[in-house]
């Protein structure tokens, strides 16, 4: 089921009404197929910032992110002292959890034994969806899943590999938004 928008078209519900702000994010990222390896970087910090929290309250401090975690460079990120990843806790303009502070670092260094491997993140990840966004047929937001068998085994696989707040839930939301899984809802005009 989709609502209205001020603009007259159909969109996903989780949009809500009258949120512009959502409605941006909504029409010109989410669901859309992300091959470049700083994009998946970056929705992999956000979405893991996002744990426990709402994804407006990332969104509204994705500039704060970017800035505090260097332009979402993977590299760079590796290479952040302990005296740096200390000053981001008082850093109000991203959460200030220690622990996912710390794994943005841990996460990168992951990331980049990643690229190393497989040649980039992006051709890792679309492993797992056989190269080709999974398209759903959703017409209420009540049939959405948190997860799926392809961010269960994810996953389980980025766990194995040293990466935290990469469980199945938030791996799903990554899918999601970097369009590896197609979930607007049949009658959103994104839908096709």
């Amino acid at each position: 089921m989709s609502i209205i928008g001020n603009d007259g078209r159909h969109r996903c519900d989780w949009v809500g009404t009258n949120k512009v702000f959502y409605e941006q994010y909504h029409d010109e990222e989410w669901g859309v197929p992300v091959y470049d390896d700083n994009k998946h970087f970056e929705f992999l910090i956000l979405e893991g910032a996002q744990a426990g929290l709402s994804w407006e309250t990332i969104l509204k401090k994705r500039q704060g992110y970017k800035k505090a975690f260097k332009n979402f460079d993977p590299v760079a990120v590796s290479k952040m002292s302990d005296n740096e990843l200390e000053e981001l806790k008082q850093d109000s303009s991203i959460i200030r959890n220690s622990l996912k502070i710390y794994s943005t670092r841990k996460n990168a260094k992951v990331f980049i034994n990643i690229q190393e491997e497989f040649g980039s993140f992006s051709k890792y990840i679309w492993g797992f969806v056989g190269g080709k966004p999974i398209i759903n047929k959703w017409k209420d937001m009540n049939e959405l899943p948190a997860t799926s068998k392809e961010s269960e085994a994810l996953s389980k696989d980025l766990k194995k590999r040293g990466m935290s707040f990469v469980g199945a839930t938030i791996i799903y939301a990554h899918m999601q938004a970097t369009g590896l899984v197609n979930d607007h809802m049949i009658d959103c005009w994104k839908y096709n």
